[in-house]
C-alpha cells in the first residue's frame, strides 16, 4: 500500500468502529493518544488534512516547561506559579496553571517513554515577561535535537511541511537562530553553528539521514511513537458532529474521502482540531474586521470544527479575541507571511505607522506586539499600516526573514509589489512610503538622539531580558539601539499574522470541556488551541503554546484513562 494513503499504516479498512478514546487532530493530540495507549486504552486518530502534524509541525518547536527535569534544579513548581499568577492575572482560572505546572514532569517523562524525542534547555530564552515575580532571564524554554525523520519510513512525507522551509539541508534549532543571525556580528559563535549543522544536515544526507529540528522534529518524534504504538490515523476526515445526549458525549460522526463513518468512543473524545485560524467569519466576529484574509500562520485546515460541533453539545467559549498574534513581513502575491522575530530587536531598525510614528518597543514579545495593536484599534487610534525601515548597515549585518542573509540585495519582487522602498534620505523614503514627511522625519530624529544615548525614554526598549535576547550583544551599551545613519535606507512594509487562535472551549485543570455554567460534558475533553488558552491574555514565553497542548494531553489522556478504570 502507498504511504499515501488516507490511513497510516495504509490500507486500515475505514468504517463504522468502535475505540476507547477519539482524537480529533493530529498536532499536540498525539500526545493525548500516547498517553492514552500507554495507560492500555484503544485509540483512534482522525485528521483532517493529508499530513500529520498540524501546526505543531509548522512551529519554530519551542517549549515552555517550567519546573521539568530538563532544567534540571533551576526552576521550581513554586516560582512557575508566582510567574503565571502574575502574567496570567486572573485572566484565566488559576487551576489550569496549577494543572499545567503540575503535570509538566509526568508528560515530559511519558513522552520520553512513548517517543525517540529529546529535550534540551534553550538556557539564557528568557521568559516574555522575566521582570514579573517569578519570571526568569534564564528561561524555561526547551527544544528538540534535531530527529532523523527517516525513522518514519514511507511515513516520513506525511508530516505537515514547515513554514520556514530553507532548501538547504541546515537543521536549525531556535538557540542555533539566535546565533546563526549575528554571524557576522559574533563570528565565534555564529560560523561554529552554521558548521554544526551543514555537517549535520549534509553529512546525514550522505548516508541516508534526514535531519528535521524545531516543529519538524516535535512533529516527528510524535508521529514516530504513534507509529510504534500502532495507534491507527485516518487523514482526510472531518469532524461533523459529535453523538450523545445531554450529559456525555458517546462518539462521533466524521466525513472520510466524503463518506460519513460513525466512531463510538466508550471513554471520551479529545477535541485538539486547532483553533479558528482560517475561519475569516469567526475572525472577523470575535476578533477585529481589520484582520487580513488567511493571513494567519496556523495549518490552513484550522477552521474552528472542534469549537463549533461542541458549541452543539452546549459547551462554553471563552478568550475568543485572542490569538498567538505574530508581525510579519507582507507576503508576495499567493504566499505566506514571513515571520519576524530577530528582525524587530535588533539594532538599526524600528517600526512606524501610517502617521510616520512609533507606536511600541518593537522588540516586544509577538504576542504583546499584535495585543498593542488591536488595543490602539479599540481605543480609536488604528494602525492601517506599517512599515520597519532600516539602514545599510543593519542589512550588511542581519538576516532578514529567513531567507535574505546579510549583504544581499533586497530582492526586485519586493519593490514590484509595494511592499519593499528604498531611498538614498530618510526625508526621501518618508515620501515614499506615503507617511507625513516632517512627522517621519522628526520620529528619525529623535530615535537616533535616544539610540546614541543607549536609551527608549518613549518604549523602553532594551530594557526587558526578553528584548535584549535577540539583540546584538556587540552594541553597547543597549544590544536593541542604534541610530539609523547609513543610507541608502530601507522600509518594508508589515502585516499582523498570528500563530494560531487561542480562544476556544472552556476547559478546566482536567481538560474537560465545561458548560457555561462550569459543569463538564461528560466524556469530552479540549487541548492546544481547540481549547481557551490556559494562560489567559498572556504568553508566558517561548513554547508555551506547545507545551499546554502536550501537557493537556497527557491530562486528557490519563483521565480517559482513570474514567475507564471507574467502569
Amino acid at each position: 500500500m502507498s504511504a499515501h494513503s488516507t490511513t497510516i499504516p495504509a490500507g486500515l479498512p475505514v468504517a463504522d468502529t468502535c475505540v476507547d478514546l477519539l482524537v480529533v487532530g493530529s498536532g499536540t493530540g498525539m500526545a493525548a493518544a500516547l498517553t492514552a495507549h500507554e495507560l492500555g486504552l484503544s485509540v483512534l486518530i482522525v485528521e483532517k488534512s493529508s499530513y500529520v502534524g498540524g501546526s505543531t509541525a509548522r512551529s519554530g518547536g519551542a517549549l515552555w516547561l517550567p519546573a521539568s527535569p530538563v532544567l534540571g534544579a533551576d526552576d521550581s513548581a513554586a516560582k512557575a506559579t508566582t510567574y503565571l499568577d502574575a502574567v496570567v492575572a486572573g485572566s484565566a482560572p488559576r487551576a489550569r496553571s496549577v494543572g499545567f505546572v503540575e503535570h509538566v514532569p509526568a508528560a515530559i517523562d511519558m513522552l520520553k517513554r512513548t517517543t525517540p524525542m529529546r529535550l534540551f534547555w534553550a538556557r539564557d530564552y528568557s521568559d516574555y515577561h522575566p521582570e514579573e515575580p517569578g519570571g526568569s532571564a534564564v528561561g524555561r524554554t526547551c527544544e528538540c535535537h534535531p530527529l532523523d525523520t527517516s525513522i518514519l519510513g514511507p511515513y516520513r512525507s506525511r508530516v505537515r511541511p514547515s513554514i520556514m522551509e530553507t532548501g538547504f539541508a541546515i537543521p536549525t534549532t531556535g538557540a542555533d537562530y539566535r546565533w546563526m543571525n549575528l554571524v557576522t556580528r559574533v563570528p565565534r559563535k555564529g560560523i561554529p553553528t552554521f558548521g554544526k549543522r551543514i555537517a549535520q544536515g549534509l553529512g546525514g544526507l550522505l548516508v541516508g539521514r534526514h535531519y528535521a529540528a524545531g516543529g519538524q522534529a516535535l512533529a516527528a518524534a510524535l508521529f514516530a511513537g504513534v507509529l510504534r504504538a500502532g495507534i491507527p490515523v485516518w487523514t482526510n476526515t472531518t469532524l461533523l458532529r459529535l453523538d450523545g445526549d445531554r450529559d456525555r458525549v458517546r462518539g462521533a460522526v466524521v466525513d472520510h474521502d466524503g463518506r460519513q463513518v460513525t466512531i463510538t468512543a466508550r471513554r471520551g473524545i479529545v477535541l485538539a482540531t486547532g483553533g479558528f485560524d482560517h475561519s475569516m467569519d469567526m475572525r472577523w466576529k470575535f476578533q477585529s474586521e481589520a484582520l487580513g484574509a488567511n493571513l494567519s500562520l496556523g495549518a490552513d485546515t484550522n477552521t474552528g470544527d472542534g469549537i463549533r460541533v461542541a458549541q452543539e453539545q452546549g459547551a462554553g467559549i471563552a478568550l475568543m479575541d485572542q490569538a498567538w498574534w505574530f508581525p510579519a513581513i507582507a507576503p508576495l502575491p499567493g504566499k505566506a507571511p514571513a515571520v519576524m522575530l530577530a528582525e524587530r530587536s535588533l539594532p538599526g531598525c524600528l517600526i512606524v505607522d501610517q502617521h510616520g510614528r512609533r507606536f511600541t518597543n518593537e522588540a516586544a514579545d509577538y504576542m504583546s506586539f499584535g495585543q498593542r495593536l488591536l488595543e490602539l484599534e479599540r481605543s480609536g487610534n488604528p494602525v492601517e499600516a506599517m512599515w520597519i525601515v532600516f539602514d545599510q548597515q543593519y542589512r550588511n549585518s542581519y538576516v532578514f526573514g529567513a531567507e535574505l542573509f546579510p549583504r544581499m540585495k533586497v530582492p526586485q519582487s519586493w519593490y514590484d509589489v509595494g511592499i519593499a522602498v528604498r531611498a538614498d534620505t530618510l526625508r526621501e523614503l518618508g515620501a515614499r512610503i506615503g507617511v507625513p514627511v516632517h512627522e517621519f522625519v522628526n520620529t528619525m530624529d529623535r530615535f537616533n538622539e535616544n539610540a546614541y544615548a543607549g536609551a527608549d525614554p518613549d518604549f523602553g526598549r532594551g530594557r526587558s531580558a526578553y528584548d535584549r535576547y535577540y539583540g546584538d550583544p556587540t552594541i553597547t551599551p543597549n544590544p536593541n539601539l542604534r541610530p539609523l545613519t547609513k543610507s541608502p535606507f530601507y522600509a518594508v512594509r508589515m502585516v499582523l499574522s498570528d500563530l494560531g487562535t487561542c480562544g476556544g472551549l472552556k476547559a478546566d485543570e482536567r481538560a474537560r470541556v465545561l458548560r457555561e455554567d462550569g459543569t463538564a460534558i461528560g466524556g469530552l475533553y479540549a487541548i492546544g488551541n481547540t481549547a481557551a488558552n490556559a494562560f489567559g491574555t498572556t504568553y508566558p514565553g517561548a513554547g508555551a503554546t506547545i507545551a499546554q497542548g502536550l501537557v493537556y494531553g497527557y491530562i486528557a489522556g490519563k483521565e480517559a484513562a482513570r474514567e475507564a478504570a471507574k467502569g
